[in-house]
């Protein structure tokens, strides 16, 4: 088992895959996080549970809100 800030450690300048409590995917390069797993990610892509894309430059994410993390 991977301790997640051990994964986002590894993960930094790397695509990563989000899924939030409130259903959304969030596909995006992580630049940046903390202690709390709170993440910027660029070039992002959100996906909602209703199928509609929205794609940002970049994103400030609370980590609370995260239910998993994978790499892309």
């Amino acid at each position: 088992m991977v301790l997640p800030l051990a994964l986002l450690e590894k993960s930094v300048e790397k695509k990563v895959v989000l899924q939030l409590k409130d259903g959304k995917i969030i596909e995006g390069k992580l630049t940046s996080f903390d202690e709390y797993m709170n993440m910027v990610l660029d070039e992002v892509s959100v996906k909602d549970p209703a199928g509609e894309e929205r794609r940002m430059n970049s994103i400030i994410l609370r980590g609370s809100n995260v239910v998993s993390i994978s790499l892309a």
